[in-house]
This record gives structure tokens, sequence and C-alpha cells, in this order.
């Protein structure tokens, strides 16, 4: 059974509360407003974080940590990850094609986790020391970019 295969019976769907539709409804005049006050008026209320003039509490938490304007992410790829891909080319287009990254202006980083049994011609931005070791002792080449 999925939800839109569910039957509707009488009382399993509710209605929206329709206020301001005449004193007969229960929710006519003031429309669950109450009586004045900043919250009864059009456009009233206060902003979110307002406590009452208390000091709130995105104030009353320290400011940490720093992000760098200049970093940059790159997507990290084991070589047991490479090995179930099945590739002898690693490169940008490849790694799209796999649906591995989204565009090709991603940076690539191969790590060395994993062993790597075929040779493969891998054309990325980053590779670690250990991964470029094991992907040349098994007859691959590497270029970064």
């Amino acid at each position: 059974m999925k939800l839109h295969e569910l039957k509707s019976t009488p009382g399993s769907k509710k209605d929206a509360t329709r206020v301001g539709r005449g004193m007969a409804s229960g929710k006519g005049k003031t429309s669950t407003r109450g009586h004045k006050g900043q919250n009864s008026r059009s456009g009233g209320g206060v902003r979110p974080g307002f406590e009452g003039g208390q000091t709130p509490l995105f104030r009353r938490l320290p400011k940490i940590g720093f992000t760098s304007l200049n970093r940059k992410e790159f997507v990290l790829i084991n070589l047991d990850k490479l090995e179930t891909l099945g590739l002898t080319d690693v490169n940008h287009k490849t790694l799209m094609d796999k649906k591995i990254i989204k565009n090709e202006k991603t940076l690539i980083k191969i790590l060395g986790n994993g062993k790597i049994t075929k040779s493969i011609n891998v054309k990325v931005n980053k590779v670690s020391k250990s991964a470029e070791e094991l992907i040349k002792a098994a007859g691959g080449t590497v270029e970064v970019i």
C-alpha cells in the first residue's frame, strides 16, 4: 500500500479552519487573534529570534570558526571505488559519465584506501602519495592537472 492508494474515508481529511467568516462560524470578529495587542494587528508580531527584549540565543552564543574564501573543496575518491567502477581511464569526463561528479569544474583527489589490481590511467587534480605508488605498481599512469 502506498500513500496515493489510500482511500479517503469520512473524517480522514480535515479541512483548514476558515476564520473571519461571520459570528456563526465561531471564528468571526477577531478571527482567533484575541483583543488588542501587537499580534492582533495586521503586520503585527515580532521578528524571528526575538525573545521579548531578553538577549536572544544567537547573541548569547560565542562566535566560533572561520570560513576561508579561498577554500577549495575536492571530491575524494578511494582506489577501491575506482576498482569497482571498472574504468581504464579516470578523468573528469569518465567520472561524469558514471555520475560520480556533477560537472567538469569539480576538483578531484584520489586517495590510497583499498587495492587496485588492473592498470588505469589517472588524470585528475590531486593524487595522494600512497595512491600514486599503488597505481604505478599496478602498471598505471598518474597525471596531475
